[in-house]
């Protein structure tokens, strides 16, 4: 029996990874969950799954979490909170598989711990190759046994790229929904509503990847993804508008084919994958029903319109830390959004000028990169403080 450790488990990668898991009571076991601070979703996990230890996000959340189990009567887990505990909870040596599943930057450090002890890797946090590419996949490379992406397009991807040589492959085609303004005359989206903007066509996600999706910037993010899984140039990475989002990802190749990846729109499908590669378990979930008439439909991004999708090309193309910048600043001018201190257009101007503001280094350990992760944060807070200043 394989044991994982959930990075993130109360989340909707997280409680996806559980469902898989409770599919498949014979082959996987729980050693850690690991969340933040939803108590009571996590006392319903840890009477279902009973893993071995339970991590939180600071001691006062531990506290209410084991006064929570001793009301409800369920047997107390090993528990901790913070950084360093979410490590151990990565790297313990019952461990065979670990689903990084935490939003934001905080994942970074336990999933590449988990490389570095040669655990097997569900990837399904961005942060980790969009602030430390070059550092992870270095790892990856030298220790790691196996990263599979769990995100639905890298994923098509990672199964488009079994049907031929790396070599003989000429371009990988990402797809997005287009998001909520697809249709959104550009003069509009300084008045857009955050209702409006997390009102998701075809994805319920949390708040912030779902802004990032209206922005396009989650797909300039799996640009950056793509490139470190991959060994793409970005030139070679291309994205195309698809709203009906079951064409995953398309990989072309020399002789002119191009191979694509279709499923259901379903995250328990990537997750099993990942969980089971190489083999192939039987669909968790409804299978496609091709007697059915549908339409599909593919167009080019508008970059103009989306300016998030394009300076997520530029970062990539500098190099270092560019990428990094470009994650914190989204971070910050998202939440300023979602708070109401800032309009949807003035996220990405924030970036924009996050991205002018903080100089350009090359990080080499974990360290360098949240350090230079909060100097870009303090740099973007600035930047909202200033043009609600300005506003007034």
């Amino acid at each position: 029996m394989r044991k994982l450790t959930v990075l993130g488990s109360t989340g909707s990668i997280g409680t996806s990874t559980l469902d898989v898991v409770r599919r498949h009571r014979d082959q996987y076991g729980i050693h850690a969950l690991v969340a933040g601070t939803n108590v009571e979703l996590l006392v319903a996990q840890i009477r279902e799954f009973s893993p071995d230890a339970v991590v939180v996000a600071e001691s006062q959340i531990q506290d209410r979490l084991a006064a929570a189990l001793r009301e409800a009567g369920v047997p107390m887990p090993e528990l901790g909170n913070g950084a360093r505990a979410r490590v151990q909870a990565a790297i313990a040596p019952e461990v065979d598989f670990v689903m990084s599943a935490i939003v934001g930057v905080a994942g970074l450090e336990a999933t590449y711990e988990a490389i570095l002890h040669k655990k097997d890797v569900g990837l399904a946090n961005k942060e980790t190759l969009v602030a430390g590419g070059a550092l992870v996949m270095e790892a990856v490379k030298t220790h790691g046994r196996s990263m599979i992406p769990v995100d639905s397009e890298h994923n098509g991807a990672h199964q488009c790229l079994r049907a031929g040589r790396r070599e003989d492959v000429t371009k990988l085609i990402l797809t997005a929904s287009g998001g909520p303004f697809r249709r959104t005359p550009k003069a509009a989206l300084e008045n857009v509503t955050v209702a409006e903007a997390l009102n998701h066509p075809t994805w319920k996600m949390g708040k912030r990847i779902t802004i990032d999706s209206a922005t396009l910037m989650n797909k300039g993010f799996e640009v950056i993804e793509a490139c470190w899984l991959f060994d793409f140039h970005p030139r070679d990475v291309e994205v195309v508008v698809h709203p009906q989002s079951t064409v995953h990802a398309l990989v072309e190749y020399h002789d002119g084919s191009v191979i694509a990846q279709i499923c259901a729109t379903d995250m328990r499908m990537p997750i099993q994958y990942a969980l089971t590669y190489p083999a192939r378990e039987d669909a968790p979930v409804p299978r496609l029903d091709w007697r059915s008439a549908r339409v599909w439909e593919f167009e080019p991004p508008d970059f103009d319109k989306f300016p998030l999708l394009r300076l997520a090309y530029q970062a990539q193309e500098t190099g270092g830390s560019a990428t990094c910048t470009l994650n914190a600043a989204d971070e910050i001018a998202v939440e300023a959004f979602l708070a109401q201190r800032l309009p949807f257009t003035g996220i990405a101007e924030v970036v924009s000028e996050t991205l002018e503001a903080v100089p350009v280094r090359t990080p080499r350990c974990v360290q360098e990169i949240l350090e230079i992760d909060q100097e870009s944060r303090r740099a973007a807070s600035r930047l909202v403080e200033s043009r609600i200043a300005a506003a007034c």
